[in-house]
């Protein structure tokens, strides 16, 4: 007897087998517009290579197979190697040899070098996001140990390398090596100015020094990276940053000592870990007490990487939820023809495209370096754009899960995975909070700065009344009282983002997406929850064809 009771009918898997690049207008638009073209074919070939179905698979191997650590070797010596699964290996290959921590620095001169960047990290982002972890840390201590020649002299060609060197050996004998930090502990957390941790210097010490380093890091991401930049106090008290490798010059084990792997709610197949420094061998990177100042260097290039980051996760969730809708069926037709999904799926198109076309500014802004006009987008605008894109990526996630129903709540595929890391990047390199207050903090030292950048964002409204409206709002609560500023910080940095959004989008984007964007965002009612959008006022299938074409 045949007891098979039903067909299976009207069930779709997630999108893979596509080319991330190809299918993304809004981000081929933007490499075009930053003077990027050069970067086409390349960066349409790896579209290609990261939406393949085997690069899908090493994604979920990679999480379901975590790292694993090991204190001691089989004869009892210490040796706190984590172990990771092949397909974190063949991930991190491809994002290496790809140029994805060195292409921004390559060719100082090359236009558009930070644009080509992003998207790589943009389209690696939405398959994998563990992986972007080591690879952001690596890139942005580029620029801080640049500034270190003994140290630029020696490792600089390492981290510049796009070969993938996985072993666990002194940095000397490597052909490219991975950076991570240290700086977060548990009696502080954001507030750095609260550890506890020493450096003891050997002999003079001074810039370039040699330090001992002594204490404990609640968060150390990630263990297997070839060193670290580590804040330690020195005697008179003051944070200082230093570069800490796992192998000490004279070939043995720096005592790091890995006391156990993070368990995370996403992020799984990247090693965090907490860890303990018996006086660990290190160099100080500038001036002793100038610790902070050195490493929130590096954090806001990391900042960056989580704005970019979160925006790849709205990316896939807007992807995955309309290629899904366009197949599934449900009372009698398809669920993207439906008018309620369809105001759910556009909702999700445009808090996609906002998010990029924010990003890719911003990396013209870091592009450019140290010009004066685009200090504020990279002051202000990087936590400000930090807080807001990252929150919204968590609801997009869970919006996008539902789309799916039951099966978006089931761990076989990416959904779930993309909605366990959706978090992450509001919490690393500092809370939604500590993002606001930093937004604060950097208009009360340049208020200036924050006045020319409103009224560059008036100027590119035009003729949007909605717009200039709100940035007549804004300019009137930089007047308040700043007590009671600090206290607005969130609801000042929502509607920056919004306004700048909105401004780009106007500038970049079709006028069906740009009138759409500022119909909603700019309606009373908006934001209580996704699709909560009068459609009447957007051109639902235009949005649909933008974000996905059919």
């Amino acid at each position: 007897m045949n007891w098979e009771t039903h067909d299976i009918s009207n069930q779709y898997d997630e999108l893979t087998d596509y080319n991330l690049f190809a299918t993304d207008a809004a981000l081929r638009e933007a490499v075009a517009r930053a003077g990027a073209g050069w970067a086409g074919d390349s960066l349409a070939s790896y579209g290609g290579k990261l939406g393949a179905a085997q690069t899908w698979q090493w994604a979920a191997q990679a999480n379901k197979h975590e790292p694993e650590f090991d204190a001691f070797d089989a004869r009892g010596r210490r040796v706190d190697r984590v172990e990771f699964h092949p397909s974190w290996h063949e991930l991190m290959r491809m994002h290496r040899q790809a140029g994805s921590v060195s292409l921004a620095f390559q060719n100082p001169n090359q236009a558009g070098r930070w644009t080509a960047w992003a998207a790589h990290f943009y389209m690696e982002g939405q398959v994998e996001a563990g992986s972007m972890c080591p690879l952001s840390m690596t890139q942005a201590s580029i620029p801080v140990l640049s500034k270190e020649p003994g140290l630029w002299a020696r490792y600089g060609d390492k981290l510049m390398s796009n070969s993938y060197d996985p072993r666990d050996v002194p940095i000397e004998q490597k052909s490219s090596i991975w950076i991570g930090m240290g700086m977060t502990e548990k009696q502080g957390g954001s507030d750095v100015r609260a550890n506890t941790t020493t450096a003891t210097p050997i002999g003079a010490g001074g810039r370039g020094g040699e330090y001992l380093i002594r204490g404990h890091k609640w968060f150390f991401s990630a263990p297997m990276c070839d060193a670290h930049l580590v804040v330690a106090r020195t005697a008179d008290g003051g944070p200082s940053c230093f570069f800490v490798p796992r192998w000490k010059p004279d070939g043995t084990k720096n005592p790091v000592r890995i006391q156990r792997l993070k368990e995370k709610v996403g992020n799984r197949s990247n090693s965090s870990s907490e860890v303990e420094f018996q006086d660990a061998w290190g160099i100080l990177m500038g001036e002793e007490g100038r610790g902070i100042p050195t490493i929130i260097e590096m954090a806001t290039y990391t900042r960056l990487h989580c704005v970019l980051g979160s925006s790849a996760m709205l990316r896939q969730a807007v992807v995955q939820a309309i290629a899904y809708a366009r197949q599934r069926k449900a009372f009698g037709n398809v669920l993207a023809q439906q008018p309620l999904m369809q105001g759910v799926l556009a909702d999700l198109a445009l808090e996609s495209e906002a998010a990029l076309v924010l990003a890719m500014r911003l990396t013209q802004a870091y592009e450019q370096g140290d010009n004066p006009a685009q200090h504020v987008w990279k002051r202000v605008m990087t936590p400000a754009a930090k807080f807001w894109v990252c929150k919204r990526a968590v609801e997009a996630a869970g919006e996008a899960m539902e789309v799916f129903g039951g099966n978006g709540y089931v761990e076989n595929g990416p959904m779930a995975r993309l909605f366990r890391e959706a978090p992450v990047n509001s919490i690393w390199e500092g809370s939604g909070n500590v993002m606001c207050l930093d937004v604060m903090r950097a208009i009360g030292r340049d208020p200036q700065a924050a006045f020319a950048l409103l009224d560059e964002l008036a100027e590119g409204a035009k003729d949007d009344a909605p717009v200039l409206a709100e940035v007549a709002a804004l300019r009137e609560m930089l007047g308040t009282d700043p007590a009671q500023l600090e206290g607005l910080g969130r609801r000042f940095a929502q509607r920056l983002v919004l306004s700048a959004q909105a401004v780009l989008l106007r500038q970049q984007a079709p006028a069906a997406v740009a009138d759409a964007f500022i119909a909603t965002r700019f309606d009373s009612q908006w934001g209580r929850v996704v699709g909560a959008v009068d459609t009447r006022k957007m051109d639902v299938q235009a949005l649909l064809q933008r974000a996905l074409p059919a």
